[in-house]
């Protein structure tokens, strides 16, 4: 980054990167990118906002030496989870830095409340890893639907709505199993409001929540929420297998986020794409800033279609299948080796660009360059 020939030395560059770019300032920067496409975004090309993320955990080799790297038996390698969460037109609204060891569906609960953005979600799909019972009960008490692609869905039980009607699903029998106990769900129903409402005002984390009950199965509050997440799942597995169209939309909402996680693997690609810190914080400012220089790829990306489909050629050529396939992650354009040339003063010519738009693209387009190298 220091050979680019604007007359800054590596020594001031790195104080720059000390002095200023904390996690919270990076975090802030993410988020502010994240809500300037919202606002630059034409519903003409792209359509209403959306409300639905889709989240999944990647895995990010270290070093053997590294003191907190962990072995992780499903990925079957060394080294520390990212858990994205991901909206449906490819843009990045949140990470996490997490253990191998973590749960997931805590990583989900806190992504989809913790974000920061504009964007309002109200549902997050996930793979079968980041979905449980209770899982399905605190967010439906957060009220956020979980939609779930479950591996074994076929193994499923479902739950009857009432007792002392055994014959009334004689077609669902093999697949039933015990009614659900409102009676609980009534008893616990204040508690179960005031641990949802200690995680949506921060009062307690969502792992912290989830590793007490852990701890204490047999607790009242616990069973009742498993009893609220049995009945919620429930009725998404019957919505599931009856609906064509939620299948489509839960698997083309995993379908973007494996699309992410293909574009972190080339904007991360220096050492070979591991982490050598042994820094917790450091390993967490290498996850924001791979989240900031995805997020401004989607910007970027964003306002260039946008700016070349509002050429009237383009008007007639396109099929509305063709709009649909439409999407602003690629990085065929991107050049991650070479020289880099720092001019904060130029800026990009984009005229989609709302007015902090232009300083955002030119600074990211530079920083993306510095980051990839």
């Amino acid at each position: 980054m220091a050979s680019g020939g604007h007359g800054h030395t590596e020594d001031e560059l790195r104080y720059v990167r000390r002095r200023y770019l904390s996690a919270e300032a990076a975090r802030a920067i993410a988020v502010q990118i994240a809500n300037a496409t919202f606002a630059a975004r034409s519903t003409e090309l792209w359509g209403q906002g959306s409300t639905a993320v889709a989240s999944d955990s990647t895995h990010v080799r270290a070093y053997d030496q590294n003191l907190f790297t962990e072995w992780h038996s499903r990925y079957g390698g060394r080294g520390v989870l990212i858990y994205w969460h991901v909206e449906k037109k490819s843009l990045a609204i949140h990470s996490q830095l997490i253990n191998c060891t973590a749960s997931e569906v805590a990583a989900m609960i806190e992504g989809a409340m913790r974000h920061g953005t504009t964007m309002d979600v109200e549902a997050n799909y996930t793979d079968s890893h980041g979905q449980s019972e209770i899982g399905f009960g605190i967010t439906r008490l957060l009220n956020f639907d979980l939609l779930p692609r479950i591996k074994r869905i076929n193994k499923v039980k479902l739950y009857r709505p009432v007792a002392g009607e055994p014959d009334a699903y004689p077609q669902l029998t093999p697949a039933l199993t015990r009614p659900i106990r409102w009676e609980l769900i009534a008893q616990q129903y204040d508690q179960m409001i005031k641990y949802a409402t200690a995680i949506r005002t921060r009062t307690a984390s969502t792992e912290a929540s989830l590793r007490r009950f852990t701890r204490n199965a047999s607790h009242p509050t616990y069973a009742a929420m498993l009893e609220v997440g049995r009945a919620q799942k429930t009725i998404f597995v019957a919505r599931y297998l009856r609906l064509r169209d939620l299948q489509r939309e839960v698997e083309e909402g995993l379908n973007v986020m494996e699309s992410s996680n293909g574009a972190n693997s080339v904007i991360a690609y220096g050492k070979g794409g591991e982490i050598a810190s042994n820094r917790r914080d450091e390993q967490e400012m290498f996850v924001l800033c791979l989240r900031i220089l995805q997020s401004a790829l989607v910007y970027v990306n964003t306002l260039m279609l946008q700016d070349v489909m509002d050429e009237p050629e383009w008007a007639d050529l396109l099929t509305p299948a063709d709009r649909r396939g439409l999407t602003p992650l690629f990085w065929s354009h991107v050049r991650p080796y070479g020289e880099v040339n720092l001019n904060m003063a130029a800026r990009l010519n984009l005229a989609s660009a709302s007015v902090p738009g232009p300083r955002i693209a030119e600074a990211a387009g530079h920083g993306l360059a510095h980051q990839t190298a």
